[in-house]
Order: C-alpha cells, then structure tokens, then sequence
C-alpha cells in the first residue's frame, strides 16, 4: 500500500514522488518556509483550510495518485 492523504504531511514531503505529485497542485509544498507549520497535519486536513482549496478540489484524484506509489 502506498501513501494516502490521511498520511502527514511530513511523511509525504519525505517522499519525492509524492512530494511531486502534491507540489502539482500545491507549489512550495516542499519549498515554501511557511509549510513546517503544517507539517504535523494530514494532508486532508490541511486541504480544509481556505489557503489549499486547490488541493481541495483534487484530493480524490491526488489520493488515487499517491495510493499507487510503492514503497
């Protein structure tokens, strides 16, 4: 089983496929000094918040696409 959205954020920024495919839809995810702050949340959870609405609006597909990357 690969990695979901109800994984940490700092467990998928570990991982550069799936840092990718969130840096899609999220850019700076990896980057930006203001995402420590988040690290400790899922990412579902930090796509509830009005800032991440993009990844909103995509986290079945962004779910999908990290649940297929191997470990």
């Amino acid at each position: 089983m690969g990695y979901s959205v109800d994984d940490k954020c700092k467990k998928l920024a570990k991982c550069p496929e799936a840092a990718a495919i969130i840096s899609e839809y999220s850019p700076g995810f990896t980057t930006d000094k203001q995402m420590k702050m988040v690290m400790g949340l899922t990412l579902r959870k930090l796509a509830s918040f009005p800032q991440a609405a993009e990844l909103a609006e995509h986290l079945e597909e962004i779910d999908e696409r990290l649940k297929a990357i191997e470990e």
